[in-house]
């Protein structure tokens, strides 16, 4: 994978299409407005906040790491800023769960990871962060405690820029730093005062993952490599639809191929009857969103057919077995938990003539040992391919780093949530901040 370049052009460009739905997508273009990136300041000896998401899965018991991914991942930022005062922000889980937790664990961990001190201050902005923030060294780090303990960051998501800049943890952070950079791409869909609140009092830039991840999936929403292929699936019905659409509308995605519970909807849409549970499983698991959402499947199958890859065949549970059927054999009374081999087939010629690949979500319930093997096969695919690849967050990302295989794609998104949601063309509060302080303070910073 590249690295990124200084500047990243962004405008968030509203564009809407119209069709009895009234759809409405954001897109994301490249423009002359830009998010300022650590090439462009030089932050040796000052004190630099750093926003990152290093929330992670936890033993219920000892509370010990299942999964350190994304500390791995905002190393190559902290490396930048090693001779800087480094001030990190960060969450664990949220209040009344029990993965919430201080942050004194990924104080250690992070440590480890980077082989320097990081220590641990249990303050998020009372007069014990200020102090240790204020009495800090030239290359020197510390990560304050977990910021949804404190009630600013749970109550203000809904808060403007305005707001979020005069709530008390921006005052009294923004009043003891230099700079803020914000390195937590997995919640960047997310708005709250230490995520997007820091705009108007400090020059923001994005830190390397931040800038690593929106060059990536903008190559993915704006101008990929052709032919442009999208592998949707995983159960997130409502989000790959999304992503579909916006992508089909702007024609952009040359082929779009649903798979998994995703590829079950569209096969219902488009009128298989796929059996009473597997559609009661898809009913339970969208809710309110149900009906909006077959929707959206049926907009899919009338609009774009010719785009669309359905799977070809199917396989289903039987007493514990994997048992393979056609599409001629639904409706079914097993659960469908994979796509089949001919299904496979298909997709191979087109990954391989593919210029750029889109995977999100998983094509099957692979954490069971029988139905894993459609998942398998598209992951070996994408490794195998010479198209530019890009493997889009959640369940898809966890499979690539624990087969050892991000070195195989070209890029392996950490944001689960943030990455549909970029791709759907929906808001990114923390872009949207960036660039609203790139305005402000690009003629400022020379730090």
């Amino acid at each position: 994978m590249s690295s990124a370049r200084s500047t990243i052009g962004i405008r968030l460009k509203i564009t809407t299409y119209f069709d009895e739905r009234q759809y409405v997508h954001a897109t994301v273009r490249i423009d002359m407005e830009s998010v300022l990136t650590l090439d462009d300041a030089r932050l040796s000896g000052r004190t630099v906040l750093v926003r990152v998401d290093i929330n992670s899965p936890l033993d219920p018991e000892t509370k010990a790491f299942l999964d350190d991914s994304r500390l791995r991942a905002i190393l190559p930022t902290l490396r930048r800023l090693a001779d800087s005062k480094v001030v990190l922000l960060a969450h664990q889980s949220r209040p009344g769960k029990a993965d919430f937790t201080d942050m004194s664990a990924h104080a250690d961990q992070l440590s480890r990871l980077l082989g320097r001190q990081i220590t641990f201050v249990p303050d998020v902005c009372g007069d014990i962060a200020i102090e240790a923030i204020q009495t800090m060294k030239q290359g020197e780090m510390i990560l304050l405690d977990n910021v949804r303990g404190w009630p600013e960051e749970n109550n203000l998501k809904k808060a403007g820029i305005d707001e979020l800049h005069e709530s008390t943890i921006v005052q009294r952070l923004s009043s003891v730093v230099d700079a803020y950079v914000n390195d937590a791409f997995a919640a960047s869909h997310r708005n709250s005062p230490t995520l997007s609140g820091f705009a108007k009092s400090l020059p923001c830039f994005a830190g390397e993952l931040m800038a690593s991840e929106i060059k990536a999936l903008n190559t993915a929403i704006v101008n990929p490599p052709k032919p442009y292929v999208a592998i949707l699936g995983g159960a997130k019905c409502d989000d790959s639809l999304k992503i579909a659409l916006n992508l089909l509308n702007r024609n952009v995605a040359d082929t779009v191929v649903p798979v998994g519970v995703v590829g079950n909807l569209i096969l219902w849409a488009a009128g298989h009857k796929i059996g009473s549970g597997n559609e009661a499983f898809i009913r339970n698991s969208l809710g309110e969103d149900f009906d909006s959402t077959f929707q959206d499947a049926i907009l899919c199958i009338e609009k774009f057919r010719e785009n669309l890859l359905l799977p070809v065949d199917l396989a289903i549970e039987i007493d514990d077995r994997r048992v393979a059927i056609s599409l001629e054999e639904l409706p079914t009374n097993g659960p469908i938990y994979d796509i089949g081999i001919a299904t496979l087939q298909a997709l191979y010629p087109v990954i391989r003539n593919a210029g750029c690949v889109l995977w999100n979500g998983p094509a099957s319930y692979f954490e069971k040992e029988n139905f894993a093997f459609g998942t398998i096969e598209i992951l070996n695919m994408i490794c195998e391919s010479d198209a530019f690849t890009i493997v889009g967050g959640g369940h898809t990302s966890a499979l690539v780093s624990q087969r050892n295989l991000v070195d195989s794609v070209d890029h392996n998104s950490t944001g689960g949530g943030a990455c549909l949601t970029m791709l759907a063309g929906d808001a990114m509060p923390v872009i949207d901040s960036l660039i609203i302080s790139a305005n402000q303070f690009r003629d400022q910073i020379n730090l």
